[in-house]
């Protein structure tokens, strides 16, 4: 899709989904995204750290199909080539990876970038860089869905985000359906949730008891 179209998807959407397959209850990446789709979210991250870039790269392949499909925007984490190869809407990049300046050299005008802070000062940066579209806010919770992540940076930042920080923001790490009103209430808008949706039974039964937080 376009990235004006990509970028209206970002600002409307609640719930932004992230892939987990350890977490998948015996599911593939693949058919949890199209549960996902099915359910109605439209922000969807491709994130796995430890598997063959083969393997990725096949099953990005067909989660592209998928959610260019549906009308929904796809993100790969981390890995930038993968992100080109397989024509995401964006990539999401971490603190020390590629800095965006460089990446959005690789990616050209029209892919998204996303970018992890945790701070304000990176908060900051990111909207001072002016080639990141959008950036994550967390880990607001401990989480366990990641191997190198930071400490919890709590409600205090996320409210700072939202009230200092002109760009979208998603907010990330260790969010359930118990404390998810208690993010909206500090100007969480779209909410990245993994465990919680990946490892439910029923993902549209779990998405719809999310989004009734919202409201």
């Amino acid at each position: 899709m376009d990235r004006q179209t990509a970028l209206a998807i970002l600002h409307r959407a609640d719930i932004y989904g992230i892939t987990s397959e350890e977490h998948s209850l015996g599911r593939s990446n693949v058919e949890v995204a199209q549960l996902m789709i099915a359910a109605g979210i439209k922000v969807i991250q491709y994130r796995e750290k430890d598997k063959k870039a083969r393997l990725m790269y096949e099953e990005c392949c067909k989660i592209r199909e998928l959610t260019r499909a549906a009308g929904v925007l796809f993100i790969v984490n981390d890995h930038i080539d993968l992100a080109m190869l397989v024509e995401a809407d964006g990539v999401h990049i971490g603190q020390d990876d590629l800095p965006p300046a460089k990446v959005r050299e690789l990616v050209g005008k029209e892919m998204l970038i996303g970018l992890s802070t945790h701070n304000p000062a990176e908060a900051q940066a990111a909207e001072k860089a002016g080639v990141v579209d959008y950036i994550g806010v967390g880990p607001i919770y401990a989480t366990q869905t990641k191997k190198d992540v930071s400490a919890p940076v709590g409600l205090e930042y996320l409210s700072y985000v939202a009230q200092n920080i002109s760009l979208p923001f998603v907010a990330i790490g260790g969010i359930k359906e118990h404390n998810l009103a208690e993010v909206i209430r500090h100007g969480g808008r779209t909410v990245a949730l993994v465990t919680e949706i990946v490892g439910a039974v029923d993902i549209k039964a779990k998405v719809q008891a999310l989004r009734a937080k919202f409201t």
